[in-house]
This record gives C-alpha cells, sequence and structure tokens, in this order.
C-alpha cells in the first residue's frame, strides 16, 4: 500500500512537486518505489510519448524546444525528459538540456526533467520508463523524451516511445551512421534540422533510397520533414507528422507492438530485481570488489568470478 496516498492524489492532479518527488524517487530506486508504479500504471496510457533521437550536433535539443513551445501555444500540457550521458565512474552528468530550455521551463504547463543515464546503454536512463508512466498518469497531453545521442545504441527508444523522430542534418555523413545504428528501422518520422545547409537535397534522396530498401512489418512509409529549428521552420508539419502516425498506429492493430514493448519491460524489470537480489546477500558486495581486484591483477578472470558469485 502507498504510504503517502495524498501525494498520490497530487500527483494525478498533475502538482509539479508531487511529479517530481514521484520522478525522484524512481531514479534513485527507493523502497516503495516499485509501489509507486503498481498505483501509477493503471492511470497510463493517455498521452502521445514522442522521442527524439539521432546524432549528437543534430539539434535535437533545440527542436525539442520548438516543438514543446508549439504544443504550448495550442493549450497543451507538456512534459519533457532530457536523458543525459554519465560518467561510467561517478555516475554525475552535465544536465546541460536545463540551461538551453531556461524560458520554456517557466511555464506552469511545461516539466522538464534532466535523467542521468547512469551508465545505462540505448541511450535511455534506467528509470526513464517509470518517469514517462508518472508524466503520463499526471495528465500531460505529450511527453517528449529527448535521448542522450550517442547515436549507435539508441534504438531502445523505441520501446518508450509512440512515436519514434530520427534527426538528421545534411552533410554529417548521417545516412551512413543511421544504417550502422539501426535506426533506419526505428524512425517512424525522420528529420533533417538546419534545413539551411549545404547538401540538404544529397541527405534526403539518399535519405528516401535507405528507406525503400527497410521494410517495415507495419507497412508505414516514415515522413521525411525538413526543419530549421532555430528559425521556427517546419515545426507545424512536424507535428502534423507525428500525429499521423500516431492515428495511424491507434487505427491499425498496434497490439503486437504493444506485446513487445511489455515483453521487454518485464525482462528488464527481471533482470533488474535478480540482479538486486544476488547483490543484497551478505558479503556479495566485498566478494566483488576482492574479485575485481583480482581479474584486474589477472589473478582471476570475470567468468569463472561470474560462476563463482552464482554458485
Amino acid at each position: 500500500m502507498l504510504q503517502d496516498e495524498n501525494s498520490f492524489e497530487k500527483l494525478l492532479a498533475g502538482e509539479t512537486r508531487a511529479v517530481a518527488r514521484a520522478i525522484t524517487k524512481v531514479e534513485n530506486g527507493a523502497k516503495d518505489a516499485s509501489e509507486l508504479m503498481k498505483a501509477v500504471y493503471p492511470h497510463t496510457g493517455h498521452a502521445l510519448v514522442i522521442g527524439i533521437t539521432g546524432a549528437p550536433g543534430a539539434g535535437k535539443s533545440s527542436l525539442v524546444d520548438k516543438l514543446a513551445f508549439y504544443y504550448k501555444d495550442k493549450g497543451e500540457r507538456i512534459g519533457i525528459i532530457c536523458v543525459d550521458p554519465s560518467s561510467p565512474f561517478s555516475g554525475g552528468a552535465i544536465l546541460g538540456d536545463r540551461i538551453r530550455m531556461s524560458t520554456l521551463g517557466l511555464d506552469k504547463n511545461v516539466f522538464i526533467r534532466s535523467m542521468a543515464t547512469r551508465g545505462n546503454l540505448g541511450g535511455l536512463s534506467r528509470a526513464t520508463v517509470d518517469a514517462v508512466g508518472i508524466l503520463d498518469a499526471a495528465g500531460f497531453d505529450k511527453v517528449i523524451v529527448e535521448t542522450v545521442g550517442v547515436g549507435q545504441d539508441e534504438v531502445e527508444i523505441v520501446k518508450t516511445a509512440d512515436v519514434s523522430v530520427v534527426v538528421l542534418v545534411p552533410g554529417m555523413g548521417d545516412d551512413i551512421q543511421a544504417i550502422k545504428a539501426g535506426i533506419m528501422e526505428i524512425g517512424d518520422v525522420f528529420v533533417i534540422n538546419k534545413a539551411d545547409r549545404e547538401g540538404v537535397l544529397r541527405t534526403e534522396k539518399e535519405l528516401e533510397a535507405l528507406l525503400s530498401l527497410a521494410h517495415r512489418p507495419d507497412f508505414w512509409n516514415p515522413p521525411i520533414i525538413k526543419t530549421i529549428a532555430t528559425e521556427n521552420k517546419g515545426i507545424e508539419d512536424l507535428s502534423k507528422a507525428i500525429e499521423s502516425y500516431y492515428d495511424f498506429q491507434k487505427n491499425g492493430e498496434n497490439l503486437e507492438r504493444r506485446t513487445a514493448i511489455a515483453k521487454w519491460r518485464l525482462l528488464e524489470l527481471l533482470q533488474e530485481r535478480l540482479l538486486a537480489d544476488v547483490l543484497s546477500r551478505n558479503g556479495t558486495r566485498e566478494r566483488i570488489e576482492k574479485m575485481a581486484q583480482e581479474i584486474a591483477e589477472k589473478k582471476n578472470n570475470p567468468y569463472s568470478a561470474v560462476e563463482e558469485i552464482l554458485r
């Protein structure tokens, strides 16, 4: 049972502090975090979740900023989650998106949260999925998730978003990068940002050629939108493309996709719980420290060490 029914009611009412506290709880893995998520889950499924991914320097933050302004001006409530890369050693991160979106953050209908990846691959923080659920339950109309932008392991965004937007820029060799990252399969909408640059037509043609090779099980043909985020150009077209895929999905039978996402989430939570259980056993953490030192000194190997821990 939830310890604080009052703060949960405030969360469902969309009160900023209650929402922020709930996200902090899941991010820190608090004891009652799983109880909180059990209570939140039945209230989810109403927000449109938009994932924005792409190579670093493609202008994702500017695009998120302008898209959020566009939705806000239409009277909608927007939740934004920016996932920042964190140091693999300290776990700290420079949460720069808050600085870039400072004007947006002052609006009462906009909630911005930066999250560190904390060593999670796939460009998404471990708690991102839960944070999206909390914002959904809190009555936000649109939830925008902006990923790290490493360009390689970002396919994870597809598991959280209803619509995945892949941002490319002309003249950065992004076409090749996109194939390598498997991004071609996950993009529901493609954006060529900084479209005032040279080489935009070439990038568009290459992208069209690549998309004609990619086979999608749902037979959706991803649109290519040209934007200049800094000048607010193409933002309305982008929002229309996002809506059109969302409607296409709703009209089509997307139970298969939802089942695949649910299975992934189940396995991820199971993995996390099993690891936490193993680590919580008496003396396991100390043994891991000792083993790590032995492995570093080449007195042991990681494979035998894992078998020993499991025994």
